[in-house]
């Protein structure tokens, strides 16, 4: 018999509260998102993403960059940019300096969808946080995300 390290034990049980705080809050944005929009939660992280670029300097990502950005492998984000750009959502064309390189573009078709996804994916967060926060396995960690939050609010105002 193995003696159980409780420092590790209270880990990774953290680690599991974490994955199913996760895995609740992308499963009911999946499901607000596919019913007022027709889009999956990793098509609206992909078009989120694309959205912030900017002309300039580092403005463009480039396809590893948005595959780190929405969690997945190269080939995956590939294959959901070519299913957004069928659907008119996405466009590419080739980097004026690097023709190797491919750049990936929101359409005003994908920039509106955004925009009139947005509320819905953050009111379907609120919810899914609200709902976590009464789950006294799950309250610590949505604590924890609003620590962060207003962290962030408070370094914003700062600058």
């Amino acid at each position: 018999m193995t003696a159980t390290d409780p420092a590790m034990t209270a880990l990774s049980h953290s680690w599991c509260a974490l994955s199913l705080l996760h895995g609740r809050i992308e499963a009911h944005i999946e499901r607000a998102l596919q019913a007022g929009h027709g889009l999956s939660v990793r098509e609206y992280s992909l078009l989120d993403v694309l959205s912030r670029q900017h002309d300039g300097e580092g403005g463009h990502l480039q396809m590893k960059q948005v595959a780190d950005a929405v969690v997945l492998s190269h080939s995956a984000t590939t294959r959901l940019v070519t299913r957004l750009e069928d659907r008119g959502l996405l466009s590419r064309y080739l980097c004026p300096t690097d023709r190797r390189g491919i750049y990936t573009d929101v359409t005003p078709a994908g920039a509106l969808l955004l925009e009139q996804a947005r509320p819905t994916n953050d009111a379907a967060l609120r919810t899914a946080l609200g709902r976590a926060a009464a789950d006294p396995e799950l309250a610590p960690l949505v604590r924890a995300l609003e620590a962060v939050k207003t962290v962030q609010a408070a370094e914003t105002a700062a600058i």
